[in-house]
């Protein structure tokens, strides 16, 4: 799958949480080599992810650290990252929203 864009991870991960660089280049390279057809694919892979509406699919990160939220169009095979951050400070997101 193409994934848009890990500038978004990276700039995470220099902002001073250099202890998720790994966990997310290891969820960068999984979703790389991957063709998901369907979140249910998605979910036997990631079984703490959480699928929600509008194809969105939300990741636990270094043990539930830090939250990534993703849109998938599986019809295009391409991955947008929606937002990557803390627990905290996606607690103070609208999920659905953003």
């Amino acid at each position: 799958m193409r994934i848009i864009s890990i500038k978004k991870l990276k700039d995470f991960w220099e902002q001073g949480y250099a202890n998720s660089e790994q966990p997310l280049k290891v969820w960068y390279q999984i979703f790389k080599k991957e063709n998901f057809t369907t979140p249910n694919e998605i979910k036997l892979l990631f079984p703490s992810c959480s699928i929600i509406n509008n194809n969105r699919i939300i990741f636990n990160i270094s043990g539930n650290k830090y939250r990534l939220i993703t849109h998938i169009r599986y019809d295009l095979q391409i991955v947008y990252i929606r937002f990557v951050g803390t627990h905290a400070e996606y607690d103070k997101i609208n999920v659905k929203e953003i």
